[in-house]
């Protein structure tokens, strides 16, 4: 793949937000062509991941609408659906386009808009991601969620408390983001303490229902330069899909689309994972922290947990794991999240982190859709 630049980006607030879908990727979209000081017109593509605003909003055609009030037309557009892992599908189609020659300046833009429906209607959206059996009998990603964390818990011998200081640390670092939905720190015991939702799994071990819009601008790294001094290059980015029908899987504490489309984005990049400085994981739910370090090859398989209760992953650890607060601290309106992780790293490797800023030269970011089902993991590195 030829090499890819990101010279722009952008992210709204997120959490619950006035408006509609259209306001929150018009916002982001402005924002980011601001930063990179570049017109709507020069885009020669505009990509728009999002999971469900026909469900949620009974609105599609969001692309074409974001074209117009850019100002890009004639632009070529397309939606990204890919579930929960829309936004780091976006960012490989993004890749794609500049790398194939067929764009020298590609727009994407990554939003959801949920909160105007009730928990009940959102869990019913999100839980369409299953298999049409498991849908039937109920079945939802909650469900899984606890169901894994019992296993995983019970076969590594890891104690509960690991998983609640996930939450801990990630809301510790959202306490630093500007955007995030919860920037607010919570304790052990508030964890522990939270309701049962998919026994062992209690409230705080769950992301929100979020509102939210991120936007990145990719050129060809050859004339990054042109646009900006402070730049990221794309060395690796990749995608891989696992079973639809969860108990299917051989180890129900190994995600094979983690584990794939991490072995060909390290490949594709020329890096091993103890080269990552910092990382962006989908914590959708606490667990799958552990099973994407594991996944990626950061920690041996079930050892994550270990990383937790020794602080390695936290903001001044060997890895840090999610400065920007996660899923769980910072929200997750679907379509933005993966769009998110990969602002958060674009930030930190141009330092430009504020209070959340580590030391970083390398970066990755996975984006999981469903739980596991699909998967994309994109790797990062300052440019030069």
């Amino acid at each position: 793949m030829d090499s890819v630049a990101i010279i722009g980006a952008s992210m709204t607030e997120f959490g619950k937000r006035e408006g509609w879908l259209r306001d929150l990727l018009v916002e982001a979209g402005l924002a980011c062509l601001e930063d990179a000081g570049v017109e709507g017109h020069d885009l020669d593509h505009l990509y728009v991941s999002n999971m469900a605003s026909g469900e949620f909003e009974g609105q599609t055609g969001v692309m074409n609408m974001l074209a117009h009030d850019l100002g890009a037309l004639p632009v070529y557009t397309q939606r990204v659906d890919q579930t929960s892992s829309s936004g780091g599908s976006g960012v490989y189609a993004a890749c794609q386009s500049i790398a194939s020659g067929a764009s020298e300046l590609t727009m994407l833009v990554g939003g959801e808009k949920m909160t105007h429906r009730s928990t009940e209607e959102s869990t019913d959206v999100i839980a369409s991601i299953t298999h049409p059996v498991e849908y039937k009998h109920g079945v939802t990603l909650p469900s899984f969620a606890g169901l894994t964390a019992r296993y995983y818990l019970d076969k590594y011998d890891a104690p509960r408390e690991s998983l609640a200081k996930v939450a801990v640390k990630n809301h510790r670092n959202g306490v630093d983001n500007p955007h995030a939905q919860f920037q607010k720190e919570v304790d052990l015991e508030t964890v522990l303490g939270s309701p049962i939702v998919a026994d062992p799994l209690r409230l705080y071990d769950f992301c929100p229902i979020t509102d939210g819009s991120a936007a990145l601008l990719f050129c060809p790294e050859e004339v990054a330069s042109e646009y900006t001094d402070d730049y990221v290059v794309v060395s690796g980015v990749a995608g891989a899909t696992d079973t639809h029908v969860v108990h299917e899987r051989l180890d129900p504490s190994v995600m094979g689309g983690v584990v794939e489309s991490g072995r060909q984005a390290f490949q594709m990049a020329g890096l091993e994972p103890d080269e990552i400085d910092v990382a962006e994981l989908h914590d959708m739910f606490t667990i799958l922290e552990f099973l994407q370090s594991e996944g990626l090859g950061f920690f041996e398989q079930g050892e994550g947990w270990k990383a937790i209760e020794e602080g390695r992953t936290d903001r001044d650890g060997e890895l840090p794991v999610n400065t920007s607060g996660g899923l769980k601290s910072k929200g997750h309106p679907l379509g933005a999240s993966g769009v998110a992780q990969v602002y958060e790293i674009y930030k930190q490797l141009i330092g430009d982190a504020g209070p959340r800023q580590v030391e970083a030269e390398t970066g990755l970011t996975c984006n999981v859709g469903g739980f596991g089902n699909c998967v994309s993991t994109t790797i990062m590195e300052a440019g030069r």
